[in-house]
């Protein structure tokens, strides 16, 4: 244990941007982080409609990754996304969540407003100085996994981006230069593995990549908490917002396959180094 810690404590010392103890698979399989948490409201006007904001309430560690996350469509964040809030800021990020202008906006307008709730959490928000402007995310179920497409598509500077069972009919991400994890459930017939395999084939070589099929998995899989679903996205994040290679091991290769029928990635995943990678 002490030799784990030292090399924790060495590690943080080179990276500035680490954030909680060293990882485990019990861990970041868990319902909660390490960090304290609280939440904040926010009206419509800003580009997007109503949102809440959930962040770490400890102020010791200097700032946080984010990431702005999409309901799908006619869903909102209350009714679908909600979970996710507190305990992606007990892992360090701040987080938020956000219902659309209308909640049968399609991918590209769903792109639009992830972008705009960044630019309001960094430049506006309550909590902006808690926000490291420099690494942001996104994530979408359906088609605000659509959405997330879009979004890493037009602000290539992003860090990471997710798409639970994104639905994207209006792009390709032939053009991605942001880090991209998909997910896809087994038994979806509305974004369908195939499609989303196809999305992942289409990102190019030189871009980092992952993509995961749930077993047994319908469309709704991200609509509550998902613990197959909620170990992969974790060290996603941690890896490309943090830069915490401490997280690569759950990936490269796949520590633990429960529940995941199928794995493609492009491992090492260290930002900036792509390689070929496995699939199972």
């Amino acid at each position: 244990m002490a030799s784990a810690e030292a090399t924790g404590s060495a590690f943080a010392v080179d990276n500035p941007y680490q954030r909680g103890p060293n990882p485990t698979q019990s861990s970041i399989a868990a319902n909660r982080g390490t960090f304290a948490t609280a939440e904040t409201n926010v009206g419509g006007g800003n580009g997007f409609g109503a949102a809440k904001i959930y962040y770490p309430t400890d102020t010791s560690k200097g700032t946080f990754g984010a990431i702005a996350i999409s309901p799908g469509y006619t869903a909102t964040w209350a009714a679908e996304g909600a979970w996710m809030g507190h305990w992606l800021a007990s892992f360090g990020f701040v987080v938020i969540g956000i219902d659309t202008i209308s909640r049968t906006d399609w991918d590209v307008a769903r792109g639009t407003q992830l972008l705009a709730a960044l630019d309001y959490l960094t430049q506006h928000s309550t909590i902006r100085t808690r926000v490291d402007p420099s690494r942001l995310a996104v994530m979408g179920h359906s088609m605000g996994g659509g959405g997330t497409i879009s979004a890493a598509l037009r602000r290539p500077t992003l860090k990471a981006a997710i798409g639970l069972a994104p639905y994207s009919p209006s792009q390709t991400p032939s053009g991605m230069q942001v880090p991209t994890m998909l997910l896809a459930g087994q038994n979806d017939g509305t974004s369908t593995p195939a499609s989303i395999l196809t999305h992942y084939n289409n990102i190019p070589a030189t871009t980092e990549k992952a993509y995961l099929e749930l077993t047994g998995a319908e469309h709704s899989f991200p609509t509550s908490n998902n613990s197959v679903m909620t170990r992969k996205v974790i060290p996603w994040m941690k890896i490309f917002i943090d830069h915490d290679t401490r997280y690569t091991q759950f990936l490269c290769p796949l520590q633990d396959t429960t529940g995941i029928r199928s794995y493609r990635n492009s491992c090492p995943l260290l930002p900036g180094d792509p390689a070929p990678g496995t699939t199972f």
